[in-house]
């Protein structure tokens, strides 16, 4: 085959035959076709959207072009995969708890860009915490803990890490046919028998409709099931932040709190549970996706999942005391002050991006690879939809490095949330089920 034949029927509006599809993804990979071929293909895709054969035919080239992990445990190994959000924490409870039940857990995981937080840089705010291990050493970690949170390896579909570069200057990312092959050949990559799939719908996630979120939520499963993974999807709310704060240290600490039951955020309780049950009844480790739900619960209650959790930490090069002690441990800003709404009221909606956005402004987040982060900043004590705020109970807490910081972090919060007499209802978490 040639790129050019390829390219040209997709110039016309015609799909792409899955063969033609899979020669192109390997060919990114290997280096056979230029960046301005690859940015034609993608752009391509973007005008003749792939059919599901297609779609799993590139998902398993791109995944191909690097190095496939391969498991000998004895039990399921499996991972989840969040399309990214504000607050959104649950990769630390739902990893430990999920090894507590007898899965074995090498989460491969990413930085944050832009408003949405990474799950490594929350993990980094742990002193001595080191993301980055060989494969001999995850497999050690997984085998020994039951999991590991992780950043990806050079060698973990280095095709993706090329066709996304381009297709970020060629304003194709938002095709849901890329998103799917892009996301799913990095976890296809590590070697999963199963799959949950958190995709984050409202202000503060990548999919802002109902609709988009349920197309991307549809394509995730059809084409990871199809590649030969089971796996399963919740649609889920993000038009406010999933917990109370937003920061790496920050919410660090609020899964600490959970993890612990000295105080439980109900969203992030909730969300941890369904999804590690939906895992649990994917994988066989339970009857059902209801007695999976009750096995983690289960685990999260008696502190299993939290002594899970240190040892993770420990054998990451953290803190061997981090439960018991994490207080003394995580970095704390020097500028701490409320944030009061402009008028009394009771809040009705939340630009939850925008919230993120500040968290980036204060330090705590990135717009380009390669910023240096402060882990210590960031908002606690953030009001949800329907939550009364007033001169005496305050919109948030900033965590700021200086007063000057926290001044324009306290500007950018009230400009974030509308306030009303009346407010709104909160949507429900759990918005929608998409079952393998």
């Amino acid at each position: 085959m040639e790129a050019k034949r390829i390219l040209s029927t997709l110039r016309l509006g015609n799909q792409p035959s899955p063969d033609e599809v899979a020669w192109f993804g390997n060919a990114i990979g290997s280096g056979e076709v230029t960046d301005a071929q690859a940015g034609a293909f993608a752009m391509g895709i973007c005008r003749a959207p792939l059919s599901e054969e297609a779609r799993v035919a590139l998902t398993l080239a791109m995944r191909d072009s690097g190095q496939v992990m391969a498991w000998d445990m004895p039990g399921p190994v499996v991972d989840k995969h969040s399309t990214g959000g504000v607050g959104d924490c649950v990769s630390l409870p739902l990893a430990a708890a999920l090894a507590a039940c007898g899965a074995y857990v090498p989460m491969i995981s990413g930085r944050g860009l832009g408003h949405t937080g990474g799950t490594l840089d929350k993990l980094e705010a742990i002193p001595g915490y080191t993301a980055e291990v060989s494969q001999e050493r995850l497999r050690e970690i997984v085998r020994d803990v039951g999991c590991a949170i992780v950043g990806a390896s050079s060698d973990i579909a280095p095709a993706d890490k090329r066709l996304y570069a381009i297709r970020d200057v060629t304003g194709t990312v938002e095709s849901i046919d890329l998103i799917t092959a892009s996301i799913l050949s990095k976890k296809l990559a590590a070697g999963l028998e199963g799959l949950v799939l958190d995709v984050k719908c409202g202000s503060g996630a990548f999919m802002k409709d109902a609709d988009s979120a349920r197309a991307l939520a549809h394509s995730l499963v059809d084409t990871a099931q199809g590649a030969g993974c089971r796996t399963a999807a919740l649609i889920t709310d993000m038009s406010q932040p999933l917990v109370d704060t937003a920061g790496n240290a920050l919410e660090v600490a609020e899964c600490m709190q959970t993890l612990t039951c000295e105080h439980i955020t109900a969203p992030l309780w909730e969300l941890t549970v369904e999804l590690g049950g939906a895992l649990l009844a994917l994988s066989g480790l339970a009857s059902s996706v209801a007695d999976g739900c009750g096995r983690i619960e289960a685990v999260l209650r008696s502190g299993e999942a939290a002594e899970v959790f240190e040892r993770m930490i420990a054998a990451l090069g953290g803190p061997k005391d981090f439960v018991g002690a994490w207080r003394r441990h995580l970095p704390v800003a020097p500028v701490v002050v409320d944030i009061f709404p402009e008028t009394d009221g009771i809040v009705e909606t939340i630009d939850t991006a925008a919230v993120g956005m500040a968290v980036v402004s204060l330090g705590g987040g990135r717009l380009r690879e390669g910023d240096v982060l402060d882990l210590s900043v960031g908002f606690s004590g953030l009001a949800g939809i329907g939550g009364s705020v007033s001169g005496g109970q305050p919109l948030a807490q900033v965590h700021a490095a200086d007063t000057e910081s926290a001044d324009r972090a306290a500007l950018a919060i009230r400009a974030a949330y509308r306030v009303t007499e009346t407010g709104a209802v909160p949507a429900p978490l759990i918005q929608e089920r998409i079952n393998a």
